[in-house]
C-alpha cells in the first residue's frame, strides 16, 4: 500500500486536526478531516485538503483511512519489563510488586540480562509505531553503575529509529545522602538524561524537594516524579511538588506521573493542588492500564471500586499539559502491555472518557509528550517534517479503538518498516535459574 519510492502521494486519508495543525480544511464534529499528503525524500513536502478529482500517478487511495504520527510514550520502565515470568507479583498489590521488582533487580539485573529484555521492549515498542521514549531506570546502588552505561549504548544502537530518553528512578528517602545524589545527578547529567525520583509523605519531604530541585538547577536537568500512587487521600505529594517549582524558580520542564490519590481528595483541596500545578507549569501524564491493575486490589473477592487514574480533564481544562503512556510491561507492576501507544489510547479512551468530545486529546500520546521530552517536529505531521506516520484501517474513532489494528502500516521516513514483533520465546534463558 505504500510505494517503494523516493516519493508518492497518498490521497483520502483521514485526518485530525489536534495532530495536523496546518491543515486548512473542514472537519468533522470529531475532528477528522480528508486530505492529502505528499511524501519525498523521506519527509513530507506538502499537506491539503484531498481533491475529490485530477489524481496524480503517483498517488494512492486509502479509502478514508486514519493517519496519525508516530507515537511518543513519555513514561516506561523497559529496565524491569519482561521479568513476570521469573519473578510474578505474589498479590496484585502495589507492594507485591516493589517486593518483587527489587528482589529482582538484586539477584538478577546484570548488564546483560538489561540489555537484552530493554532490546525486546524496544523491538515491540518501534514495531507498534512508537518514534520516542522515556524509560525510568532503576538507580537505587550499585544498580546505576550497571543500568546507565547499558542505556547509554542502547540509545546509540536505536539511534535514528526511536528517540530514547532515561530518568534515573530511586525513593526520595535516597536524596538524604547528599554526597551519593550529588554524584548521581552527576552521571545523569553526563548520560543526558532526567532526574527522577518517586516521592511519598515523609516528614522531610520539603527539605529533600528542595535538593532535587538544587541538584537540577547545579546540573540543567529537567524533572521527573513518581507521585501518590495510592488512595490515600493524605499523599499530597503533587502539591509539594509544585510549590517546590515555584519557590525554587524553576524554569526546565517537569513531568509528573500517577498523581492517584488526587481523584480520591476533597474537592477545595483538588482546586488548590490543581491551581498551584497550572501556576508551576508541571504537566502530567496518568498510566490508566497499570493503575488499573495496582490500585483498590483489596483482595479477598473484593471488587475494585474506583479506577486508579487521575483529574485529566479537570488538568486540562486549567491549561496543564497533560499525556497517558505505557508505564510497566510484564513486571510485577503490571502483567500485561506490550509498549503499544494505540492499546494505551484505547484503554485511556474508555477508562478516562477521552470522548464525547474527542477534542485534542490525541495530542496526549503524541504532541503533548512530545514537547515534554523537548522534541521538535515529533507527534505532528506537517510539511517540512519527517515522514513518520502511522495508517490504520480504521476510518473513524469508533473503528480504530475497537480493533487492535494489529495490521498497521508504520511508516518511518517515508519507507513501511518490518513489523515483525519480537518472539517471548528468545527471553526464555533469562526466566530460568
Amino acid at each position: 500500500m505504500i510505494p517503494n519510492a523516493v516519493s508518492y502521494r497518498l490521497t483520502n486519508v483521514r485526518l485530525h486536526a489536534s495532530v495536523a495543525p496546518g491543515l486548512a480544511a473542514v472537519f468533522d464534529a470529531d475532528g477528522f478531516a480528508l486530505a492529502d499528503i505528499a511524501v519525498a525524500d523521506g519527509r513530507i513536502s506538502g499537506i491539503t485538503a484531498h481533491a475529490r478529482t485530477g489524481a496524480a500517478a503517483d498517488a494512492v487511495d486509502l479509502g478514508g483511512r486514519i493517519v496519525l504520527p508516530c507515537f511518543v510514550d513519555c513514561h516506561t520502565h523497559i529496565d524491569k519489563g519482561h521479568i513476570w515470568p521469573r519473578k510474578p507479583n505474589p498479590d496484585g498489590t502495589f507492594m507485591g510488586a516493589l517486593n518483587a521488582a527489587g528482589a529482582d533487580r538484586v539477584a538478577r539485573w546484570s548488564a546483560e540480562d538489561l540489555a537484552r529484555r530493554m532490546d525486546f521492549s524496544l523491538r515491540s515498542a518501534y514495531a507498534h509505531g512508537t518514534r520516542a521514549l522515556r524509560t525510568h531506570l532503576d538507580s537505587v546502588a550499585p544498580q546505576e553503575e550497571i543500568s546507565w552505561p547499558v542505556f547509554e549504548a542502547m540509545r546509540e544502537t536505536w539511534c535514528g529509529r526511536i528517540d530514547l530518553q532515561g530518568a534515573c528512578l530511586l525513593g526520595i528517602e535516597g536524596v538524604r545522602d547528599k554526597n551519593w545524589f550529588d554524584r548521581l545527578a552527576k552521571r545523569v547529567a553526563a548520560a543526558k538524561g532526567v532526574l527522577g525520583v518517586v516521592t511519598y509523605m515523609v516528614p522531610d519531604l520539603e527539605e529533600l524537594l528542595d535538593q532535587v530541585f538544587a541538584q537540577a538547577i547545579k546540573h540543567g536537568l529537567d524533572l521527573d516524579f513518581h507521585a501518590d500512587e495510592t488512595d490515600d487521600i493524605a499523599a499530597v505529594s503533587l502539591k509539594k511538588i509544585a510549590e517546590a517549582a515555584l519557590w525554587n524558580g524553576f524554569e526546565g520542564n517537569i513531568l509528573v506521573g500517577h498523581c492517584c490519590s488526587l481523584a480520591r481528595q476533597p474537592d477545595l483541596e483538588v482546586l488548590d493542588t490543581l491551581d498551584k500545578v497550572a501556576k508551576a507549569g508541571l504537566a502530567v501524564v496518568s498510566l490508566p492500564m497499570c493503575n488499573l491493575y495496582l490500585q483498590d486490589r483489596r483482595g479477598n473477592g473484593t471488587t475494585p471500586r474506583w479506577r486508579g487514574v487521575t483529574l485529566l480533564h479537570e488538568m486540562k481544562a486549567r491549561g496543564i499539559p497533560v499525556a497517558v503512556a505505557s508505564d510497566n510491561t510484564r513486571d510485577p507492576f503490571y502483567a500485561y502491555g506490550d509498549l503499544d501507544m494505540l492499546e494505551v489510547y484505547r484503554m485511556a479512551t474508555r477508562i478516562l472518557h477521552l470522548d464525547h468530545p474527542v477534542a485534542d486529546w490525541p495530542r496526549a500520546v503524541t504532541a503533548t509528550p512530545a514537547k515534554v521530552m523537548r522534541l521538535d517536529g515529533i507527534g505532528t505531521l506537517a510539511a517540512g517534517g519527517d515522514a513518520d506516520f502511522i495508517l490504520f484501517k480504521g476510518r473513524s474513532w469508533t473503528e480504530l479503538l475497537s480493533r487492535p489494528e494489529s495490521d498497521r502500516i508504520v511508516v518511518r521516513g517515508g519507507r513501511a518498516i518490518d513489523r515483525q514483533l519480537p518472539d517471548y520465546a528468545e527471553l526464555d534463558e533469562l526466566m530460568v535459574g
